[in-house]
């Protein structure tokens, strides 16, 4: 019984895995961040990001909270290639 075949297939489902996890949790994280940087509304408190008066620690938190996103999303896909390509560069034989 090949067992090293099984490996590379089980990781490969993995990565499918946390690639499909990372493309479903994309729409509500940018729905998240679209709130906190829209103005304030009833309960919901806001950045205001739009708005040019507002302090340079603003700016950066709004700009911190546009990256988030990115980070995410990349942070899960550089994690999907790692499960995809470990198995296969540091596999062994075993």
């Amino acid at each position: 019984m090949n067992n090293r075949g099984q490996t590379i297939v089980y990781a490969f489902m993995l990565a499918v895995t946390v690639l499909v996890l990372a493309l479903a949790l994309s729409p509500p994280i940018k729905e998240a961040v679209d709130n906190a940087r829209n103005s304030s509304s009833g309960d919901t408190v806001g950045m205001d990001c739009s708005n040019e008066s507002i302090s340079s620690f603003q700016k950066a938190g709004c700009l911190a909270a546009d990256l988030s996103i990115f980070y995410f999303i990349g942070t899960l896909i550089f994690m999907v290639g790692i499960i995809a390509g470990a198995k296969i560069i540091f596999g062994g034989t075993g």
